[in-house]
């Protein structure tokens, strides 16, 4: 499997309200690498999210193909066991009551309620990830005390609790005070050591650590670099990326952007 493509877009172009959101993209991505999506805001990152998730289609063209684990006509039941996405909508669904515990449980079901009648199989499933996550501390607290950054990692624990292929995360550490940000930060680079691969989707560059093996950069629904960070995060790309003149560190393994002056 180490060559194989989880996914593979060839010249796809999609359409959301008659704008064209993702243009002639040509895109590959490994069942072996974790790789993380930047873009600024409209630049079709959510919509490339979207297309994997059959929630909008691609214009069906002679020079065109898709395969989501290598296959042109895609199961959404074998989609729903193999990709679990994390985005900042969930939380909105959780009744503010249910338990941690609970609510990682409830992954097992496809639904944000408590589980009646769980069974003690289900039930080690879920001891067995928040301790590995090392949140069992979290286990009887209701969803509504935790902090920003608790929540965010009970729900990627939930999208990780049936071992899905790939955990698509998007905008993880978005509306995140610092503590909650480098928490959640932490949490997700100790995840690299699973056998689920990550997709990152994000705007902030800080969120780019060295777990992630390849950056891909998108603007205006095309991708203008991609590669391997060290290469890809420049002030070249960056200043193209965002439209604005920026200057880009590295300290201790992790990127920081700068404005320069006007």
């Amino acid at each position: 499997m180490f060559n194989k493509f989880w996914f593979n877009a060839k010249n796809i172009n999609c359409f959301k309200n008659g704008y064209r959101v993702i243009k002639d993209l040509n895109l590959k991505i490994a069942y072996s690498e974790n790789v993380i999506l930047i873009g600024p805001n409209g630049s079709g990152k959510s919509s490339l999210i979207e297309i994997i998730n059959r929630n909008i289609y691609p214009v069906v063209a002679n020079e065109s193909k898709l395969k989501i684990f290598e296959k042109e006509f895609i199961n959404l039941w074998e989609l729903r066991k193999n990709i679990s996405t994390v985005n900042t909508d969930i939380k909105n669904r959780i009744s503010p009551n249910l338990k941690v515990f609970d609510l990682i449980l409830s992954g097992l079901y496809g639904r944000y309620c408590y589980v009646q009648n769980k069974s003690e199989r289900d039930s080690y499933k879920v001891e067995k990830i928040m301790k590995k996550m090392n949140i069992s501390k979290l286990s009887k607290k209701n969803f509504s005390y935790l902090s920003d950054g608790e929540k965010q990692i009970s729900l990627i624990a939930r999208a990780l609790i049936k071992k899905p292929k790939i955990l698509i995360l998007d905008e993880p550490i978005a509306n995140l005070d610092y503590k909650s940000k480098f928490f959640v930060v932490d949490k997700i680079n100790a995840l690299s050591k699973l056998n689920t691969k990550i997709l990152c989707v994000t705007h902030d560059i800080s969120m780019i650590t060295k777990v992630y093996d390849r950056v891909i950069m998108l603007k205006d629904g095309k991708i203008i670099a991609d590669g391997d960070q060290n290469k890809v995060i420049n002030n070249e790309n960056l200043n193209k990326l965002y439209g604005i003149q920026l200057e880009v560190t590295k300290s201790n393994g992790l990127w920081n952007i700068n404005r320069l002056s006007k």
